[in-house]
């Protein structure tokens, strides 16, 4: 009887020692893990056309990718389809942070718009938030409105005659267009082009009266020249950008409309919580490098760092307030009418 009594003692000291060493090897083996990645090129998924302002961002940081992060990014233009196809293979790669993507505001848009492959919001992980870009309107310097409030009072008086052109159905721009005609009490035709640079070219050949845009850096020469001219940013608070920081808010200027889109960096759900911290502790010190900045700066986007705790709360609220928009503004049953 001592005998056994013996025996299962020293069987179960064994067994304890053995889950400790076990956890203390499975811990150095994840230490190891972390300490090597990144041990290859990571893959950057820009679900856009390259030259756009999210291909910009990926290009300017894989400029110090080897500096930061010890290897490489390698930028795969993937366009189409609203920015899905680009967005599928993002949340379908393996999520071992070789694979990552540039998201914008899209990645919460789509999925009210109507079925899609993977929803977004939940299958992809929020990095970080890189800028931050709220929508202007843009009229010619030649026009009779020198301001939101005249153009209000002169849309109202010619109810439907004035066309504001945007970037396509049920972008970000196109919400802050709905919002600001919703807020003011007029009506304005609204008019999709393919791309920012075909709504200014519209603009300046006199087919549209109005331009919605949140991208300034295209707008910077003919505002210093004089053909065109601001009437009003959709920001709480005034651009810093050099160039634009006399353009006033809609909200100084009696319309309530403050809503800023973003672009990111995300991965597909499930990324282990080592290679995360990471890759996030290296994109932290690219995005907050004074060069890029610099460079973010003369494409006309705010840096606006927000780290994977934030960046994460930013995803939940945003899809709230654009569930909400979207809905009030009848933009998703447009959609819808578009595609049947």
């Amino acid at each position: 009887m001592i005998r056994n009594k013996r025996f299962f003692v020293l069987l179960a000291i064994f067994v304890s020692m053995t889950i400790i060493m076990g956890g203390c090897n499975m811990g150095a083996k994840e230490s190891m893990v972390s300490e090597k990645y990144p041990e290859k090129p990571i893959t950057v998924i820009v679900p856009y056309v390259a030259g756009g302002g999210s291909d910009m961002i990926a290009r300017i940081l894989e400029k110090s990718a080897q500096k930061h992060l010890g290897q490489p990014l390698v930028v795969v233009n993937m366009p189409g389809g609203g920015a899905t196809i680009g967005m599928n293979e993002l949340a379908a790669a393996k999520p071992d942070g070789y694979t990552i993507g540039v998201v914008a505001t899209s990645v919460i848009l789509q999925p009210l718009y109507g079925q899609t492959r993977y929803h977004y919001p939940t299958a992809l992980e929020p990095l970080v938030n890189v800028v931050s870009s709220p929508a202007v309107v843009v009229t010619l310097a030649e026009k009779p409105w020198k301001n939101l409030s005249e153009l209000v009072s002169y849309a109202k008086q010619h109810p439907g005659e004035i066309k504001i052109g945007h970037s396509g159905l049920g972008t970000s721009v196109h919400i802050t267009e709905e919002m600001f005609a919703k807020e003011a009490g007029i009506t304005i035709k609204q008019v999709p082009f393919r791309g920012e640079s075909e709504v200014l070219a519209a603009l300046l050949g006199g087919h549209v009266q109005l331009m919605g845009a949140y991208n300034v850096a295209p707008l910077k020469e003919h505002v210093k020249s004089g053909t065109i001219r601001i009437l009003g940013v959709a920001e709480e608070n005034r651009l810093t950008l050099p160039g634009f920081e006399n353009v006033p808010t809609f909200k100084e200027q009696g319309i309530n409309v403050a809503f800023n889109f973003w672009n990111g960096i995300a991965a597909p759900k499930g990324m282990p919580a080592a290679e995360k911290a990471r890759l996030t502790a290296g994109l932290r010190e690219m995005i907050n490098d004074p060069e890029f900045k610099k460079n973010m700066e003369e494409l006309g986007m705010s840096v606006q760092y927000l780290g994977p705790e934030e960046f994460s709360e930013r995803w939940i609220a945003d899809n709230i307030k654009l569930t909400k928009i979207v809905k009030e503004t009848g933009i998703a049953e447009l959609i819808a009418s578009q595609k049947n």
